[in-house]
């Protein structure tokens, strides 16, 4: 945990001495697109991370650059290739700086993926002289009752999503308020190791600094969801390429997230067996005419194929839309099964809304909100981004939810376990030394 605390801190101070030059760059690794975004802060906000909402930055950036180009080396949301999604991320990059016209050094990136896993803990402790403090905060934090989540796992995010004075719960900031005993609840998310490993050393490969990493379930949730969604209860299903993301908001902070390891490629690649052609071909295919419902009409409507093989009676073939939507909505039923599993296991229906957004590249598919809306069992809307200053209309897209999310957490990150002075004395003495073993070799 040691490390983790001490690796977040450097990453978070060097987010803030990057805002304070002026400029950063946001990198979504995603399966199927890698989207670079520069953002350059006014200096008028985004370093204050006080009593932020996660709306908070919108004053405080502007994007000067965007460029995305075609992952490559990325399955599920993880790398398997690092020379592949090296050279992926340093076009995307190129291509951003070219626009903004700007060199970038430090850059905060996003990944799906990697087995996230929700923990809820809690912590209590009495209050120093009954006005509660910055290191009261520290102090509760600390206190709370981590689980062993074994070996091989980081935490993400750490986020405390009430704190409670006495009998009085609810409270955002308790700081400054008078009370005997200070309780938190906070959000623990962890992931494979190797994933945020993976990243990081990619990241250092093309000459960069990582300033910082966040979960793409998280991100989609804080771009889509409008305020109300995330003060009284909503899951944001982000539906990406090769992993479908599930996160769960309340009071406006993530109270669960999990992924499901199958997104839009796998429709893709069903399609591209079902009628035996190419991989782009059946891209192209479920892009013009895919969707989940069929009428009476879809029985007469022919799509040409298409094909480059030399064989003229292979490649002028047709096939009918009904036969299409027949190979892609089974796919897409058994993705949205297992979201609802997901969501039954987090206690989704018990929260006071219930409200559902689609969001990411695949939820572009006809009719999806509809199938998914009688799948899931609750209200469910296609969610856009927010807009952000500078950001090109090509860039507004639900495939771009987790990288306008990205901008938003680099301008107003939400308060973190690692933004609090923790008590060197809660760590033994040899796991410092190691940490900064780790520290040195890591950063």
């Amino acid at each position: 945990m040691i490390e983790l605390y001490h690796s977040q801190r450097a990453m978070r101070n060097m987010r803030l001495a990057a805002m304070q030059r002026g400029v950063v760059a946001i990198l979504d690794v995603g399966s199927s697109k890698i989207a670079c975004l520069v953002l350059r802060f006014d200096g008028a906000g985004g370093a204050d991370t006080e009593g932020v909402t996660s709306l908070a930055g919108q004053t405080g950036f502007r994007v000067i650059g965007v460029a995305t180009t075609r992952s490559r080396g990325v399955r599920f949301g993880e790398i398997h290739a690092m020379q592949e999604t090296e050279r992926a991320i340093r076009t995307a990059l190129q291509a951003a700086q070219k626009m903004a016209n700007i060199r970038v050094d430090h850059v905060i990136a996003s990944f799906s993926g990697a087995e996230p896993r929700s923990y809820g803990v809690a912590g209590m402790v009495d209050v120093e002289g009954h006005v509660v403090t910055e290191q009261d905060i520290s102090r509760v934090l600390s206190s709370c009752d981590v689980p062993d989540f074994g070996e091989g796992r980081d935490v993400l995010h750490a986020q405390p999503v009430n704190f409670a004075l006495d009998h009085r719960s609810g409270l955002v900031d308790p700081r400054g308020q008078m009370g005997h005993q200070l309780s938190t609840d906070m959000h623990m998310l962890t992931v494979d190791s190797a994933a945020i490993q993976n990243l990081a050393h990619c990241v250092k490969r093309c000459d960069l600094e990582l300033a910082g990493v966040a979960s793409s379930a998280y991100l989609s949730g804080i771009s889509t969801l409008v305020e109300d969604e995330q003060e009284l209860g909503a899951a944001c299903i982000d539906l990406g390429g090769g992993s479908t993301g599930v996160s769960i908001f309340m009071k406006r902070h993530m109270i669960y997230a999990d992924a499901v390891r199958m997104g839009g490629d796998h429709v893709t690649s069903d399609i591209s067996m079902g009628l035996s052609v190419p991989t782009s071909t059946a891209e192209r295919i479920k892009t013009f005419y895919g969707g989940v419902y069929a009428t009476g009409m879809d029985d007469r409507e022919m799509i040409e194929i298409g094909g480059d093989t030399g064989d003229w009676e292979h490649d002028r073939r047709t096939v009918s839309r009904a036969e299409l939507i027949g190979i892609m909505r089974p796919r897409v039923e058994e993705i949205l099964e297992e979201v609802r599993a997901r969501l039954d296991a987090a206690g989704f229906e018990h929260l006071p809304s219930q409200q559902i957004v689609l969001t990411g590249g695949g939820s572009q598919i006809p009719g999806l909100d509809g199938l998914a809306s009688r799948i899931l069992g609750h209200q469910v809307r296609l969610g856009r981004p927010l807009r952000v200053h500078g950001l090109p209309q090509a860039a507004t897209g639900p495939g771009f939810s987790s990288a306008v999310g990205l901008c938003l957490f680099a301008a107003n990150p939400q308060d973190e376990w690692w933004d609090f002075e923790i008590p060197v004395e809660r760590y033994p003495a040899r796991s410092l030394k190691r940490a900064m073993k780790w520290f040195k070799d890591n950063w």
